[in-house]
This record gives structure tokens, sequence and C-alpha cells, in this order.
């Protein structure tokens, strides 16, 4: 019997074989964790209300009697913000929300996606803890773009130079962020 389920959310395009998002599931599972990695239809072009839907049954298969930790990268947080805001209730323990891309530059193939709900309540609500880890040099989130979720007022963490903390920027193998997923503590970073 598993002690914790994981949910890992890719961003617009999937994730891939190399990226530290499946090495992170494979691990997990390795550990005999629950762990549930969805591959979103039409990744490439995708559309808010399907992925809604699909995260919806996803979530659905996760035991909750639980504890639940989500995992997400790029378009996947903006997928999570958009899902915490038609919920109200507890879903998650913890939340970590891997280079979100910039709620204020309209991304052409995911254009669904925006306005982007940036609010603390629907944050806080959803999970006990959550946490932006956004990248000093992000090409699709700039310092002052990021500044959008830090002032939410939640935990976040600014790493110095990680691109789009993705395989482009040779993150594939990342401890990190097993070490933080594995994490029984509250997360305490702030910027």
């Amino acid at each position: 019997m598993t002690k914790h389920s994981f949910l890992i959310l890719h961003g617009l395009g999937g994730s891939g074989d190399e990226h530290w998002q499946t090495w992170l599931a494979n691990e997990l599972m390795k550990r005999n964790y629950h762990v549930r990695y969805p591959t979103f239809s039409n990744f490439h072009s995708p559309e808010k209300k399907v992925w809604l839907e699909e995260l919806a049954e996803v979530i659905k298969t996760i035991p909750k009697t639980q504890p639940l930790t989500i995992i997400t990268h790029s378009l996947g947080c903006l997928l999570w913000l958009h899902y915490t805001a038609s919920q109200n209730q507890r879903i998650a323990k913890q939340v970590i929300l891997v280079a979100p891309p910039s709620p204020t530059r309209v991304l052409e193939a995911a254009k669904s996606f925006f306005p982007v709900p940036l609010e603390k309540k629907h944050l806080t609500t959803a999970a006990e803890e959550t946490l932006f880890v956004h990248s000093s040099n992000d090409p699709y989130c700039r310092l002052e773009d990021a500044k959008n979720y830090v002032n939410i007022g939640l935990p976040a963490l600014i790493l110095p130079n990680m691109g789009h903390i993705n395989v482009d920027s040779g993150h594939g193998k990342w401890p990190w962020i097993l070490k933080t997923s594995l994490s029984n503590e509250a997360i305490v970073l702030t910027s």
C-alpha cells in the first residue's frame, strides 16, 4: 500500500522521455508511490476546456485516502490555476508549480488558457502548501512577469539561470524536484 499519491501535469508540447517530469515519475514509481502522469490531448495546440475535463477525470482516479502532491510544468501550471478557480475544495496537500509562463504574454498555441486566474483564495483552498518555482532567465516568463505570481503572496523560489527548466535548458534528471516532492515538511521558501 502506498502512502502518498503524485499527479504530474505537463505543459505545451508534452514533456517527453528526457524531461525531468518523466524522470520524476519513474523515480517516484520505483519507490512504490501512486503516480498519475497523464498525457493531455492535442498537446501542441491545446484547448483549456478539454484539458480541464481530462484533468477532472484523472483526479477522480486518485485515492482520496492518501495525501496528494501535484507537480506542474509550464502550461500545466496555468491548467492548475484554471482548475482551482473552478473548485471550492481541498484537492492536494502540496502543489509545486514549475516555470509557469507569463500570465500577461499570451501564448498563441495556448490562447484559450488566457487570461490567467491569479487568486490566492483558490490556491489556498485547493492545497495546504503551494510553491511557485521560477528561473531568473525563463524565456517564457521574464522576472518582471514572474512578479505577478510572487504578488499572489504564496511561497516562491527564483532559481538562477535555469531557462525554462526543461530539456532544452538541460533539465532531465533533476534531484532537487524529487527531494522537494518527497519533503514532508512545510514549504517555507519565500522570495
